[in-house]
């Protein structure tokens, strides 16, 4: 059996004001044919999967470009389209093939493009004719449109968030993808708009025990694979919400059935999912309250919005400036998105004390500049932390402590938010001795902190991420979705259906 495999991702926030270009993708992740590393990125597993396979079953893989670009704006035109058909040539030259298989996110947009994977796995079906199988993985902050249902035989996202499971899924689509080349399966999709926007934590109930409930049905009565589609609020695009997605065995009535069921669920946990979020100086109030009842273990404070992972520069300061102002002087900070200052700190050299100014340079939602006498601790060509079992790049990086304090923070040029500890040991900072540890993440943090954690507390302060969905300008959004609207079974006419094989009957 021949299958081809490649990855083209990124999550796109359209409001974002950091462009997307060739530059972001190779600073992030980007191989050509045959040089993928032995470990998955994020949206790359069902390469290594492949790969891990290929020999013991007779499978001819081959492997075309991976590419990852940490999430920020509209990816350039230009950028996508030689991508694209990078992958696309590639693809050309593998024929005859019995099976695609793709690694790909599912919120990328770029300019001109409001569905680039829609566009891709179009493209994709264009080349191989309707018999070939395509599968492929994405992640479930995604957007799911006709394009991609028409296209494909499989789809199936994350159900983790944070997203634990992504080399598993990748493991997932792969089997199915195998099976319905051989023809053992004949896989059907089925989908259900939620007409909701919401964050779905599954650190917390009730989504922890909804997901383990998805979990248990698969591979039973016929039911290949299900998946929750969280959706990406920080996209202008028409089919941003929330959605379920069924793969049946040739079941499409048990699929729109079983897609309905559990979507109408997940809406009537909608106002329940998200977890607690405090305004700055609340946040810093709980958090200092813990530590003086609790000197074992660090305070764990997210700074959930201004996370690179959303799109935004990661450069904010308003919750490092009200530490400081409150005198707080123990403090872990990663990561504060700043190449000029790395630059700065790199002509310096480690130990060199110098006046420098960092963060809050993106725009005005950031918060303003920090101006403060520092001592370079470090100064390093790559920095990198673990994000399960892939490495992720900070790029040339650097840690600064603040004068007179214990506050170290550590700068990267790569954008990327904040996964696990050892972003901090991997520096030099020992990530238990400190009273607070700041991090840039909404949640993908939560899997690597809670243990060493005394507690973790979410922090909703300003930035460029458009976190109130009922507000956001929204100019191709046209179908309703709460919270935009009280009801959106009742307050407003249904929504269009998608438009593709397999999909729900009135799904919209």
């Amino acid at each position: 059996m021949r299958v081809f495999t490649a990855s083209l991702a990124t999550e796109t926030n359209t409001f974002s004001p950091v462009p997307t270009d060739r530059a972001s993708f190779d600073m992030a992740f980007y191989a050509g044919p045959g040089r993928h590393p032995e470990t998955p990125t994020l949206c790359s597993s069902p390469m290594v999967a492949l790969r891990r396979r290929a020999a013991g079953e007779g499978l001819t893989v081959i492997e075309g470009t991976a590419t990852w670009a940490e999430p920020g704006g509209l990816v350039q035109r230009q950028t996508y389209e030689a991508l694209r058909d990078e992958i696309l040539d590639q693809l050309k030259a593998a024929l005859p093939v019995d099976a695609v298989i793709l690694g790909l996110h599912g919120a990328m947009v770029a300019q001109g493009y409001d569905d680039c994977e829609g566009d891709l796995l179009e493209r994709v079906r264009d080349i191989v004719g309707p018999t070939v199988v395509i599968a492929s993985e994405f992640d479930p902050h995604s957007h799911l449109t006709p394009k991609r249902v028409a296209a494909c035989d499989i789809m199936a996202y994350f159900l983790e968030f944070p997203h634990t499971d992504f080399y598993e899924r990748g493991e997932h689509v792969v089997e199915l993808g195998l099976a319905a080349a051989r023809g053992e399966i004949k896989p059907v999709i089925s989908t259900f708009d939620c007409r909701m926007i919401q964050v779905l934590p599954t650190s917390r109930e009730p989504m922890r025990s909804f997901v383990d409930r998805i979990k248990a049905l698969h591979g039973k009565d016929g039911v290949l694979s299900v998946s929750v589609v969280h959706g990406f609020m920080a996209a202008d695009v028409p089919e941003m919400g929330t959605r379920m997605l069924v793969v049946t065995d040739n079941d499409k009535a048990k699929g729109d059935a079983l897609a309905e069921k559990l979507g109408r669920e997940l809406y009537a946990m909608r106002e329940k999912t998200a977890m607690t979020m405090l305004n700055t100086a609340d946040g810093i109030e709980r958090a200092l309250a813990v530590r003086a009842e609790r000197k074992d273990k660090p305070v764990v404070i997210a700074d959930i919005w201004d996370n690179p992972g959303g799109g935004v520069p990661g450069d904010g300061t308003i919750v490092l400036r009200e530490l400081l102002a409150r005198g707080v002087d123990s403090v872990g900070v990663a990561t504060i998105w700043d190449p000029v200052a790395v630059t700065f700190c790199h002509a310096a050299g480690e130990g060199a004390v110098i006046d420098l100014r960092f963060g809050g340079k993106a725009g005005p939602q950031a918060g303003e500049p920090i101006d403060a006498r520092v001592t370079v601790l470090k100064a390093v060509s790559e920095g990198w932390q673990s994000f399960g079992p892939s490495r992720v790049t900070l790029g040339p990086a650097a840690v600064v402590r603040i004068d007179g304090t214990e506050v170290d923070v550590i700068l990267n040029t790569n954008r990327t938010q904040t996964f696990e500890p050892d972003i901090f040991s991997n520096i030099g900072i020992d990530p238990l001795s400190k009273d607070i540890l700041l991090v840039k993440s909404t949640n993908h943090f939560y899997a690597g902190f809670a243990p060493i954690a005394a507690e973790i507390i979410y922090v909703a302060a300003p930035s460029s991420y458009p976190s109130n969905p009922a507000v956001t300008n929204y100019t191709k959004l046209t179908r309703p979705v709460w919270p935009r609207v009280k009801d959106p079974w009742k307050d407003a006419a249904p929504p269009s259906p998608l438009v593709g094989e397999g999909v729900a009957e009135g799904d919209g």
